[in-house]
């Protein structure tokens, strides 16, 4: 299965009204007639206008386009309404469309739209290729699964080959996931094979460019023209961080017949806290370091300002030490870290960032929480200064807004990279971040067109995917600025 897009997981927009929050995904197969692709769309409750059905009841509709092109030329096109189920209070929805392909490489185009707030849009795309015409051993691809359970009901679409599967969203197994399950389809071994083959399964995690196998696994399978493959393997003890989960078909003699890899990314910090207090305990004595002199308070303005600069994995972890007031914890985490950023000095490295964390949060204060905390102060820290900040709070079709420049981002090895943040309720210093070009940031095509939403809207165009872009005129500057700086 894959994934068209990294949303942000655990840095939400600030305000009441959420951005689009939608993970699409997909799989090729091949059946016996056709080859064709598993599309799955998974939209988060909270991210969506839900409407009153009756005086205790809610539903929300999103307005779904799916087109594969090759070229200019649209070789399928869907357009359909996607309603979430009947709910008091809002809550995550999910669909899985099916489409017949001939083999070749296409461009596929999925928008999706809250149709009660049309700005709410979000819109992906990627090059997927179909190669099932083959005659050797083939595998389709992986589909990363929330939870399967056995079904003969032929009318639901999630269910294949006897079995109702509902697919992971972001392929992320968050702190509540024990089981790591997976579905594959292998093609043609009865064709290639004459005997018993092994299939084997393993997890590798990825640690600055290498690689390392945590766990394997195998099934023997006798050849057949389709074999589907449900497996589940236990991640309970695999700590928060990127892995690849790898499936391999072998015949008997070893020799690798077909490969097929799939990434995702686990949070485990109830495991990641014991392991570091492990490994700490054994290591160091936490009476004797600079956090042993710092106060409660301290400690957790110290965490708080750190989130920023957190491996994605680690931000559950400390919102949890911080909820449960642990202050040993507190003090293990946070010399952890600033040990492993600057083992010789780690007391200089932490002292230098909260002189920068202490002026962002008294920069971008917008009296509602720590200045770091505001979408501005946690990018700053983030990122670093930008090279050009270009503000504009004087503009009468839009609320105040800014554009942040980086010439040159590492983090991504991007070039003029540009955040866009704005201030749609006005209260001083309440900018949230609205769209970027950074890659694994927040990414709206429809920007403009947010900005501009209390104005009528002038689009530049008609066609549907390119309206994301609002005229120039003396009230609408900002595709202008957002261009030039």
């Amino acid at each position: 299965m894959k994934n068209l897009t990294v949303l942000l997981l655990f840095l939400g927009l600030s305000g009441s009204l959420p951005a689009l929050d939608a993970s699409v995904s997909y799989s090729t197969f091949k059946s016996p007639s056709q080859s064709y692709i598993e599309i799955y769309l998974h939209i988060s409750g909270r991210s969506v206008t839900f409407q009153p059905l009756t005086d205790s009841t809610y539903q929300a509709d999103a307005e779904v386009v799916i087109l594969f092109k090759q070229g200019d030329e649209i070789i399928k096109f869907d357009k359909y309404t996607l309603h979430s189920p009947v709910s008091t209070r809002p809550m995550d929805f999910i669909d899985l469309k099916r489409y017949g392909l001939a083999d070749g490489k296409y461009e596929l185009v999925v928008s999706v739209k809250d149709i009660h707030r049309e700005e709410n849009a979000k819109e992906f795309n990627t090059e997927i290729e179909f190669d099932y015409g083959k005659e050797g051993l083939q595998q389709s691809g992986l589909v990363l699964l929330a939870s399967f359970q056995r079904s003969d009901d032929v009318n639901n679409t999630f269910v294949k080959s006897g079995v109702q599967m509902e697919p992971l969203p972001y392929n992320f197994y968050s702190r509540h996931a024990s089981s790591l399950i997976f579905y594959n389809e292998i093609y043609n071994a009865d064709k290639v094979l004459g005997e018993d083959f092994m299939v084997s399964y393993s997890i590798e995690k990825l640690d600055n460019g290498e690689s390392e196998t945590v766990m394997i696994g195998h099934k023997r399978q006798k050849p057949q023209p389709i074999i589907p493959l449900l497996v589940q393997m236990d991640i309970s003890q695999v700590p928060s961080g990127n892995y690849n989960l790898i499936v391999e078909v072998r015949n008997r003699a070893k020799e690798l017949l077909s490969r097929k890899r799939i990434f995702f990314q686990r949070s485990n910090p109830f495991l990641d806290q014991e392991l570091e207090t492990l490994q700490l305990a054994s290591n160091i004595n936490i009476e004797e370091e600079f956090v042993n002199k710092l106060t409660p308070k301290d400690l957790e303005y110290s965490l708080r300002a750190l989130t920023p600069k957190l491996p994605q994995g680690d931000v559950d972890l400390v919102n949890n030490i911080i909820r449960d007031d642990s202050i040993n914890a507190q003090r293990l985490y946070l010399f952890s870290f600033w040990a492993k950023e600057s083992p010789n000095n780690p007391e200089f490295a932490y002292q230098k960032y909260m002189e920068v964390a202490r002026a962002i949060d008294q920069q971008f204060d917008s009296g509602f929480r720590h200045g770091f905390e505001t979408d501005r102060g946690y990018i700053y820290l983030k990122y670093g200064q930008p090279d050009d900040i270009e503000n504009r709070d004087q503009e009468p079709a839009a609320p105040p807004y800014e554009i942040w420049t980086y010439y040159e981002f590492p983090r991504t090895n991007q070039n003029n990279v540009k955040f866009v943040f704005y201030n749609p309720s006005l209260a001083p210093d309440d900018y949230q971040l609205l769209h970027s070009t950074a890659i694994g940031e927040l990414n709206n095509p429809q920007w403009q067109r947010e900005l501009y939403r209390n104005v009528p809207n002038e689009i530049q165009g008609s066609d549907y995917f390119g309206g994301s872009e609002v005229q120039d005129n003396f009230n609408r500057n900002a595709g202008r600025v957002f261009r030039d700086y």
